[in-house]
């Protein structure tokens, strides 16, 4: 009699296992088809909406979707931008992509417009007078272009006199270069504007300088 118990209760627990699995599963799918869907970056907050769980289970789920693209050398990936999700194709096959989305040679950014973006990464909300106080020549070139492949964006204004514009990294910004916040940039040596106006930039320039994006010709 115990050990038909002891079976049964061994059955109700496998039963109880399958049906977890199969939940866990069916909310990778859907979290899978919603990023698929949206095509840009989603929110925690849509996530847990759609999927009516906690942000610490999504955030389990999420988690484990990105091992298995990783294991499985699948060709997408889950990547976070500042709490929210989204699926991308992986950077070491952006030279099979490109070609079919553009007919143009590989480009990349020149060493001023990777200054002048290293400038703005470092000091969010920062003005043109003050990038060009850093960088020691006219940047508008450089700042035009950063705009136009949404690599920054303007912030807001400045309290400075004037009230000039400010600028900061946008999310595209942080999808180019890897990483899911500005906190996860590499630390350089601090500095202040108002005494040696220098920063240092050599390290962010020889580490993204290989990065494939969009081209520019400038005469800066």
């Amino acid at each position: 009699m115990k050990q038909k118990k002891h079976v049964k209760f061994k059955m109700f627990l496998q039963k109880g296992m399958r049906k977890i699995i199969m939940e866990i599963e069916k909310n990778k799918a859907i979290i899978e088809a919603i990023l698929y869907a949206a095509g840009r970056e989603v929110k925690m907050s849509e996530l847990m909406s759609a999927l009516e769980l906690g942000a610490e289970d999504i955030t389990t789920i999420i988690e484990s979707m990105k091992a298995e693209y990783k294991n499985l050398n699948r060709g997408i990936e889950i990547i976070e931008i500042n709490g929210s999700y989204q699926l991308c194709t992986k950077k070491e096959y952006f030279d099979y992509i490109y070609p079919m989305f553009d007919n143009r040679a590989k480009p990349n950014l020149s060493t001023a417009a990777l200054e002048t973006l290293a400038i703005i990464a470092y000091n969010p909300k920062i003005t043109r007078a003050e990038i060009e106080a850093i960088r020691g020549v006219n940047s508008d070139g450089t700042i035009y272009k950063l705009l136009e492949y949404n690599l920054i964006a303007e912030s807001g204004k400045s309290d400075a006199p004037g009230r000039p514009m400010t600028f900061s990294t946008t999310s595209q910004f942080l999808k180019m270069f890897g990483i899911s916040n500005l906190n996860d940039l590499p630390e350089l040596p601090k500095y202040k504007l108002d005494e040696n106006r220098q920063i240092v930039i050599d390290e962010i320039i020889e580490e993204n300088s290989e990065a494939p994006i969009p081209s520019e010709e400038e005469n800066n």
